[in-house]
């Protein structure tokens, strides 16, 4: 799903984002819900960038990546943690582009998760190459997803990619 955000783009760059695991929602732009097995997700499209919102039996988790007023927590390259009876994963990039490789990765990009149905992305007004976009799975027994913040003033892509699964103990089969 494409949407046009509805605010107006902030030159912001990739290193003004947080991260934060367990916050509460923040206003929404724009959200998609999504059940994958028995986990409810709902991803949600910021004016800062994306939060997803995970429900499951065993638990709910909420991860935040956005440009947050007084977060001390920077982006981390890598996060591995316990999360109540999760395993959750986390992994961070930034990707220097030229203006000609950002503008044909943004439009790559933007094509892979609009024509998904796990799939949300919003442009902001003004920059057609400025945009989130996240993309939601399931996958051996874990949710997974991936999201992209895009920064045309400066040529940044960030990518992150998270896994959230339940945790396993020595000698017992996975969850599927």
């Amino acid at each position: 799903m494409l949407t046009t955000l509805n605010t107006s783009y902030t030159d912001t760059r990739a290193a003004d984002l947080a991260w934060a695991l367990g916050r509460e929602p923040l206003p929404a732009l724009a959200t998609l819900d999504l059940e994958l097995g028995r986990a409810k997700l709902q991803l949600r499209l910021l004016g800062a960038s994306h939060q997803v919102l995970l429900e499951e039996e065993r638990g709910t988790c909420s991860e935040t990546v956005a440009c947050i007023a007084g977060s001390s927590t920077p982006l981390p390259l890598g996060v591995a943690k316990r999360v109540g009876d999760w395993e959750y994963e986390f992994a961070a990039r930034v990707e220097a582009l030229s203006p000609g490789q950002f503008a044909g990765r943004a439009q790559e990009l933007l094509a892979l998760v609009c024509d998904h149905p796990n799939g949300l992305a919003g442009v902001f007004p003004g920059s057609p190459h400025a945009f989130t976009a996240m993309l939601a799975q399931r996958y051996d027994g874990q949710v997974q997803w991936r999201t992209w913040h895009a920064y045309p003033q400066d040529g940044h892509l960030v990518a992150t990619r998270t896994r959230v699964g339940a945790r396993v103990t020595a000698g017992a089969p996975s969850a599927r």
